[in-house]
């Protein structure tokens, strides 16, 4: 009998296991499907990119308060009785001086992830361009898994900054090489003006919902907790990126198409003039995130629970603005550069109008019509870029987008820091009219844009020598490599193949004639 239940439980475990090997087969199969891989890579971008965002903000409602307690602060009012009116008055100044050094260091940490990523940029989308765009991502959330580890361990400012700057290391990686991975899965420009719609609707939910999230799990389980939670979807994101995508897999990379230096992309005027509405638009929302707290908490007497939610109930105009836009651009896709104009008027308007609310109430209307605007902008102007890339240089994406990643961290690097001084020095009010200004002043320019739609592609060597134009980096080196089977082939035929021969040298000489009067074209 008990040879007889140990061989039952030894078949029972038998077909266990041989079930669960056809479930990961069938699951194998499955993934292998073109459009179930496109969607899981947008799935995995979409959650980098929240991360990214959300590690942005969520030290908005913590640091403040974690560095005050760690400088040992205790305020005037909460002095012992019985000093005197000098020992006070030597106290108040001493707290306003500790007051605007700590004012200086919170600037100072905030801007530190967009400083450094504003100079690894540069290099990641270099490097990007030659690698791929898998490896790169895989290496950006690797580098935000530890260092958000480590500002969750953190006890001192030196650790945070170090921390905090490598946040921006991170991100200089995974946010170029997710925006260019999605720009090369989805080539049709309806779809991938849905897909970055869909990107952008991430890092929006992402920037709006960190400062609540982050400050609830403070106030309650402590610093560490917020951050571990981050660091623990990157780990997850990591890993899911890893098992299905198979950045390290064995693939052939010394025929990948040699995207354009970035340099070269930079001193393009098409792309100049989308890489500075991108930082423009994005200047209000950079400079009012350090800045607004303040000025509703002495002009409306604003309460914790207002401040902290303050940004909240712009996210759904945001997701509204990309919705309207992917829907306009797929029924009229000349008129991109319209819809990002349109997106600058709005936010201009919505920037002087903040001055003038008076509660809480009146201050959301205009904070909805910036992040609306900046949905706009950011929906139409993205997959512009790549239609540029597209069209006026090689279809490799990564530079590209660090050039965009550029123009937003240039927003974001100056606003803790300048801000402030500006509020300082010339007033809440005067900041958000000249950000209007600026905004409304900026939207003509985008005039410059209006006929990129009725670009045509140049046709490189390369094109025609694949016989089709590639529809993505990693479709460009399958049809490379399956040509140079090919060529080898043919040069392995020896004498009998030298007429043949003779037909290649011309044809490529025509191609490379081809190609660079497509070039004399665009120049």
């Amino acid at each position: 009998m008990t040879s007889e239940g140990t061989s039952g439980l030894a078949k029972s475990a038998a077909e266990k296991l041989s079930e669960m090997g056809e479930r990961t087969k069938q699951l194998g199969t499955a993934m292998q499907d073109p459009q179930r891989q496109r969607r899981l890579i947008l799935f995995i971008v979409c959650i980098a990119l929240l991360l990214d965002n959300m590690l942005y903000m969520v030290i908005v409602p913590i640091i403040p308060d974690y560095l005050a307690y760690l400088e040992g602060d205790t305020a005037p009012d909460q002095a012992p009785a019985g000093i005197n009116s000098s020992s006070f008055s030597n106290r108040t100044s001493h707290d306003k001086t500790t007051t605007e050094n700590l004012d200086l260091q919170i600037g100072v940490l905030f801007a530190s992830k967009a400083i450094l990523q504003l100079l690894v940029n540069p290099l990641s989308g270099t490097f990007i361009d030659r690698v791929g765009y898998d490896i790169p991502l895989f290496i950006g959330l690797i580098v935000m898994f530890f260092s958000t580890c480590i500002f969750a361990f953190a006890e001192n400012y030196a650790t945070l900054f170090v921390a905090r700057s490598l946040q921006g290391l991170g991100s200089a990686f995974a946010d170029t090489a997710g925006i260019a991975m999605i720009a090369d899965t989805y080539t049709e420009e309806s779809e991938r003006s849905k897909a970055l719609g869909i990107a952008l609707a991430f890092i929006s939910f992402g920037s709006l919902v960190a400062p609540p999230f982050g400050g609830i799990l403070y106030e309650f389980v402590g610093k560490r907790v917020p951050f571990l939670v981050l660091a623990f979807i990157s780990l997850i994101d990591g890993i899911l990126l890893l098992v299905f995508i198979k950045p390290f897999a064995n693939r052939s990379r010394e025929n990948m198409p040699v995207g354009t230096p970035i340099y070269k992309l930079m001193i393009d005027p098409y792309i100049a003039v989308v890489a500075g509405a991108l930082t423009v638009c994005n200047i209000p929302l950079a400079f009012l995130e350090p800045t607004i707290a303040n000025w509703m908490e002495t002009t409306m007497g604003a309460t914790k629970w207002e401040m902290g939610l303050t940004w909240l109930p712009a996210f759904f105009p945001h997701v509204l603005g990309v919705y309207i836009t992917v829907k306009l651009a797929a029924e009229y896709p000349n008129y991109q550069w319209f819809y990002g104009a349109l997106g600058m008027v709005i936010i201009g308007a919505s920037s002087c109008t903040v001055p003038a609310c008076r509660n809480f109430g009146e201050l959301i209307a205009p904070l909805c019509g910036i992040c609306f605007g900046i949905a706009l902008v950011d929906t139409a102007l993205l997959p512009t870029l790549a239609f540029l890339v597209d069209v006026r240089h090689v279809s490799v994406y990564g530079s590209v987008y660090a050039i965009a990643d550029i123009s937003y961290s240039v927003a974001y690097a100056l606003g803790p820091i300048v801000a402030g001084q500006i509020v300082h020095t010339h007033g809440f009010v005067q900041l958000n009219l000249g950000m209007g200004l600026v905004n409304v002043l900026y939207a003509p320019a985008l005039l410059f844009l209006r006929n990129v739609c009725q670009m045509k592609p140049s046709h490189s060597e390369r094109n025609v020598l694949l016989e089709e134009r590639h529809t993505g980096l990693y479709d460009a080196i399958k049809l490379e490599e399956r040509n140079a089977k090919k060529r080898g082939f043919a040069s392995s035929a020896g004498n009998t193949m030298s007429g043949g021969q003779n037909e290649m040298d011309t044809f490529k000489r025509q191609s490379i004639s081809e190609e660079e009067s497509s070039g004399a074209e665009y120049s």
